[in-house]
């Protein structure tokens, strides 16, 4: 009688990565066993392989049923009514708040549009750790730049979620008309607004000048108030903070900042709006630089839908590289900052990624990784001090 040979016990690969407990309870309200587990999988492909085109996901999810009946799974699962940013994201955003913020800190909010081909991608996002978290955003019909209905549109639910909290939001130049700005203001909301040089603006007792008449100039700052901001009737008057950073190593800004705020000082506007980088690194790091998003095709429903799944697996890769960083175990997983460079090789989000990929390549050989080390004795407290580091990571997952 021929024995039967047991099935191989596969195990725990990175496409089974845990997600938070607290995320695991709201999408296990919000979704079905069989979406559940859809989107844990997905989650995992994103995070192993940074691809979001419907046709690679497809090859790669882990189903054994035909390529074409894989496809038009996920085509179907990318627009089920369950896949909701406002009933399944904004409860994600709520826990993370009450995570890591508190209530008397103000947040940081900052609005962007990224374009590829005809698609225009707006985001409102919260800038933590010097990325931005994405909170909701929208796919604008047309090409090129918003206006103030499609802005109030974006925000309107994102003031609501965030009622509570202190808000300041952050916006370039296309977001500094003097229209958003009064809306804000009346909302109760601080901004930092950046104008452009040929900005009107007249202070109390003189005429209307432009920006760039300031004289402003390397390292010179400055701060009006109480200005009217351009010749249009109808705006209440608002705050000028001026800065031009002062170059440094043969690397000086072309131009200085003028910022359209409600915050009290200079100081305090120049400071907040340094941080607005976070969203364009956020587009990076979901673009080219990270999850590869323009080499999607899939319609604006299914876009939208993407992009939560991209949000859902950056927030959590961003957390697991903090963790990673408050363990000191990150430069067995990524390059630490150098001496003499001014920016880290690797943000947060990288060291989250590379944590776990660096744990899924340990566990996909372990006996040749066992005979390696056996090989060089001589470095056997240097292996014994990484499978610490490994346990340390596996513990952020």
């Amino acid at each position: 009688m021929v024995k039967k040979e047991r099935p191989r016990i596969v195990n725990k690969t990175v496409l089974t990565k845990m997600l938070p407990q607290s995320y695991q309870t709201c999408f296990q309200h919000q979704l079905k066993a069989t979406q559940y587990v859809t989107l844990q999988i997905l989650v995992g492909l994103l995070q192993f392989y940074k691809q979001v085109s419907i046709e690679l996901l497809a090859t790669l999810m882990p189903e054994p049923i035909l390529f074409e009946s894989r496809r038009r799974s996920l085509q179907r699962f990318l627009v089920v009514p369950q896949l909701n940013i406002k009933s399944l994201w904004f409860p994600v955003v709520k826990h993370f708040l009450r995570s890591h913020f508190k209530k008397t800190c103000p947040l940081t909010l900052a609005i962007d549009r990224t374009q590829w081909r005809n698609r225009n991608l707006f985001v409102v996002s919260l800038i933590w750790d010097q990325r931005a978290i994405p909170i909701y955003w929208l796919i604008l019909s047309k090409q090129g730049a918003s206006n103030l209905r499609e802005q109030q549109a974006l925000l309107k639910p994102v003031f609501q979620l965030l009622k509570n909290y202190k808000i300041i939001l952050l916006g370039d130049r296309e977001f500094g008309s003097v229209g958003l700005a009064n809306w804000l203001k009346h909302k109760g909301v601080y901004f930092c607004l950046r104008q452009k040089q040929g900005q009107y603006i007249q202070q109390s007792g003189s005429e209307f000048k432009r920006l760039e008449s300031l004289g402003l100039s390397p390292g010179i700052s400055c701060y009006l108030e109480d200005v009217k901001v351009t010749k249009q009737k109808g705006f209440n008057h608002f705050n000028i903070a001026a800065k031009w950073k002062r170059g440094y190593r043969q690397a000086a800004p072309k131009e200085g900042w003028y910022i359209l705020t409600n915050l009290e000082s200079e100081k305090a506007a120049v400071k907040a709006y340094k941080s607005r980088g976070g969203i364009e690194a956020m587009f990076k790091d979901c673009k080219t630089g990270g999850y590869n998003l323009e080499g999607t095709h899939a319609s604006e429903e299914r876009l939208i839908n993407l992009v939560l799944l991209i949000a859902i697996a950056y927030i959590c890769a961003v957390i697991q590289g903090r963790e990673i960083k408050q363990k000191k175990v990150q430069k067995y997983v990524g390059r630490v900052k150098e001496y003499r460079r001014r920016y880290r090789r690797h943000s947060t989000f990288w060291v989250g990624l590379y944590g776990e990929l660096w744990l899924s390549s340990l566990e996909l050989c372990p006996d040749l990784v066992a005979q390696l080390m056996r090989l060089k004795p001589n470095k056997r407290e240097h292996f014994q001090r990484g499978q610490r580091a490994a346990k340390l990571i596996q513990s952020t997952l």
